[in-house]
């Protein structure tokens, strides 16, 4: 097993080089689109939008598919799960022995699938190329968002990487102890739960001890703070939100024109 190391975008990347809020912002739109298209097309659109950015984002598609693949495994394994365990089978697409799937119930585990897909690739490829103590100026800066939750969200974004690396020690720790599950289900899911447990300590305890180290700074005791790191929202900034904008009504006004596209609410 290989200890867990963060991905770190190449710093002259197209998307590197974004400013974090444009990021977050772009993301946004997109997964509002996505939240209210109950289709399969809008998503499998989006999706291809943001296949085709990856290469400006600075990380390696190999390695992004590769942490990503637990939410992509989640995305099919839902999508699956509704095609099966649909309420109603009407026009049958597809006959697995007994088992009868219907057309209706295919074309909606496929967007269900396609829509988490989409959603969290596109918020993995706004945080995966921002560091984060860019993004906390910059929701200072441009989102005029309290320092608290600012620096809060910036010592969420470094303790990630760390706790991601203490649940494979964790896994090494008990593999080295003989503990295995031995091909059972249950004794997986005991396994995980144990390591779920020892994780929620490990992470009361690191937060202790770091909201004492910033009081003891003295975070927080005054309103006004200075900037050390201006952040400029450029022209740049805002045509990444609007090529956003553009791919998600792109997306709608192609299912629309196929006549799939469907509200989520209608």
């Amino acid at each position: 097993m290989r200890l867990f190391t963060p991905l770190r975008p190449h710093p002259s990347a197209p998307l590197a080089r974004a400013n974090p809020v444009a990021k977050l912002l772009a993301a946004v739109v997109l997964m509002a689109v996505l939240f209210v298209s109950v289709d399969p097309i809008t998503p499998a659109i989006i999706l291809a939008g943001l296949a085709t950015s990856v290469p400006f984002s600075g990380v390696a598609l190999r390695d992004l598919l590769a942490r990503c693949r637990p939410i992509l495994l989640a995305a099919v394994a839902v999508g699956v799960l509704n095609v099966l365990f649909a309420a109603q089978q009407s026009g049958v697409a597809l006959r697995l022995g007994p088992l009868a799937i219907g057309t209706d119930s295919l074309l909606a585990g496929a967007a269900l699938g396609l829509r988490i897909a989409a959603i969290a690739l596109s918020g993995v490829l706004a945080i995966v190329t921002t560091d984060p103590t860019d993004l906390a100026d910059a929701l200072i800066q441009q989102a005029r968002v309290p320092p608290r939750f600012a620096v809060g969200a910036l010592a969420a974004a470094r303790l990630m990487p760390i706790m991601a690396g203490e649940w494979q020690t964790l896994a090494l720790a008990r593999r080295a102890r003989g503990a295995s599950s031995g091909g059972s289900p249950l004794s997986a899911a005991r396994l995980a739960f144990g390591r779920l447990l020892a994780m929620l300590v490990s992470a009361v305890r690191r937060g202790t001890r770091l909201a004492i180290a910033m009081e003891s700074r003295g975070f927080g005791s005054r309103p006004c703070r200075s900037v050390a790191r201006p952040q400029r929202f450029v022209r740049s900034d805002w045509g990444l939100v609007a090529g956003a904008g553009a791919l998600g009504l792109g997306a709608i006004a192609v299912g629309l024109a196929l006549g799939t596209w469907r509200f989520l609410f209608g």
